[in-house]
C-alpha cells in the first residue's frame, strides 16, 4: 500500500533536521552536505506546493493555513538560496544557516501541528495514499532543483496557493518579486 502523504511529508522534515543538526555540528562536511540539503528541501516545496497544498485547501479546508505556508516557502527558498551561495568555510555561514534553520523550524512546526493534522482528519486513508504517490513523484521529478529553480508555472502555483491575485498579466520576473513581497507582509 502506497504511503500516507502525511507519514512521508514528515520523514522528509525529520530528514532536513538531521541535515541542520550534521551542517551544524561538522562544519568540514558542509561543502558536500549543502547541496543535499538545497536539492532535498527544493524537492519537498514543490511537491508539496504543486501536489499537496491544492488538496490541503480544496479537500481539508485547511486554506488559510495553506496561504500562510506558501508565504512561509517563499521566505525559506530566499534564505535557502542565500546560503547556497554563501562559502560553508566563512563566518557568514553560520549566521545564514541559523536563519534558514529558524524560517524552517518555525514552518515545520505550524505545518505538523495544523495542516497535516488537518489533512489526517479531513482525508479518507485512500486520499492520503492517493496524495502520497503524487508527492513522491513530483519529489523525485524535483531532486536536482536548486532554489530558484522555477518555473513560471511553479510560481503561478505559489501564487493560487498563496492567495495572491493579480498575477495573470506579469512577466515571471514581476510575479516572483510580487510573491516576495507577499511574504514579507
Amino acid at each position: 500500500m502506497p504511503a500516507d502523504v502525511v507519514d512521508l511529508i514528515m520523514q522528509d522534515h525529520r530528514e532536513v533536521e538531521r541535515l541542520f543538526d550534521e551542517l551544524k555540528q561538522n562544519p568540514d562536511k558542509r561543502p558536500n552536505l549543502l547541496p543535499v540539503l538545497t536539492t532535498l528541501l527544493t524537492a519537498h516545496s514543490r511537491a508539496e506546493e504543486a501536489e499537496v497544498y491544492p488538496v490541503a485547501a480544496a479537500e481539508a479546508g485547511e486554506k488559510e493555513e495553506v496561504s500562510h505556508s506558501q508565504q512561509e516557502h517563499i521566505e525559506a527558498d530566499q534564505l535557502l538560496a542565500k546560503l547556497a551561495k554563501t562559502d560553508p568555510t566563512s563566518p557568514e555561514f553560520d549566521k545564514a544557516l541559523q536563519n534558514l534553520v529558524d524560517a524552517v523550524s518555525h514552518h515545520v512546526e505550524e505545518e505538523e501541528t495544523k495542516v497535516l493534522p488537518g489533512m489526517r482528519s479531513g482525508l479518507s486513508d485512500q486520499r492520503r495514499s492517493q496524495l502520497g504517490e503524487a508527492f513522491a513523484a513530483s519529489r523525485k521529478q524535483h531532486l536536482g532543483d536548486q532554489p530558484g529553480d522555477m518555473t513560471r508555472a511553479d510560481l503561478e502555483q505559489q501564487a493560487k496557493n498563496a492567495d495572491v491575485s493579480g498575477t495573470s498579466g506579469l512577466s515571471k520576473d514581476e510575479l516572483q518579486q510580487k510573491l516576495r513581497r507577499e511574504a514579507k507582509s
